[in-house]
């Protein structure tokens, strides 16, 4: 039994899921893995089901009914995660836009550096993005700032989809009231979990663009982390970010 998940989401990622499944598994250090599948109608979730029988216990999968965003993915499998008592859970793109042998350093952050929440951050240590156009490495870099700005959150790199978690974490978070189903999921997790005060810390990695497949971004989810931003400062300001309460 492995103490640490990587849930990876995925809609029409048959170029890429089978080589990140198997990278994942060839690691030195053990990890589950847990995929988040949409609805894909590329085939995605037959490729996993294959590979499923050849990594019986290791490699699990959660079918959605279609499209319900990233945030929801995740929520998905952090409940998933939590009922299954992983005490390390990372999430990480199916399109090896975040390099696997990277999911090392994460955990090593939480497991040996003291770290309650560990990112793999493009910005830490200057911008380390290849293939990106300009155009979208600035908009990415000062939407941190942004955030930054707005929100008073000490991290460079505020909407990174690559995190390790400590189950500490996604326990003490009241997941029904994370609002954001987008790239501002990752923005209101992050400060959710500094706000209740756990302890954030950023591990430079390089971001790499997709090879194969499409992009997920859009201008609504664009939307959705520029203006929500200012809501989830109120919210914090006002005290309503609480963590949960046990029976």
């Amino acid at each position: 039994m492995s103490d640490s998940l990587v849930i990876i989401p995925t809609y029409n990622e048959i170029e890429n899921i089978e080589n990140i499944i198997r990278t994942v598994f060839n690691l030195e250090k053990q990890f589950h893995v847990l995929i988040i599948e949409d609805n894909s109608p590329d085939g995605t979730a037959d490729v996993v089901k294959k590979l499923m029988k050849e990594f019986p216990g290791k490699l699990f999968i959660e079918e959605r009914k279609g499209k319900l965003g990233l945030g929801t993915a995740y929520i998905h499998g952090f409940r998933w995660s939590i009922q299954r008592q992983y005490e390390y859970v990372i999430e990480m793109d199916a399109d090896f836009s975040h390099n696997p042998h990277d999911l090392v350093r994460l955990y090593h952050s939480c497991h040996n550096d003291g770290a309650d929440v560990a990112i793999g951050s493009r910005y830490i240590t200057g911008v380390n993005v290849v293939n990106w156009p300009m155009g979208r490495v600035l908009m990415s870099y000062y939407a941190s700032a942004y955030v930054r700005f707005i929100t008073r959150l000490k991290v460079r790199d505020t909407t990174a989809g690559f995190v390790c978690w400590k189950r500490k974490v996604l326990e003490t978070i009241n997941l029904d009231r994370i609002r954001f189903v987008g790239y501002a999921f990752q923005i209101e997790m992050k400060y959710t979990a500094w706000k209740l005060g756990f302890q954030v810390k950023e591990v430079p990695i390089i971001f790499t663009d997709r090879t194969e497949g499409v992009s997920k971004m859009n201008n609504k989810i664009f939307k959705e982390a520029v203006f929500g931003v200012i809501a989830l400062r109120f919210r914090g300001m006002l005290g309503r970010i609480k963590p949960i309460i046990k029976a």
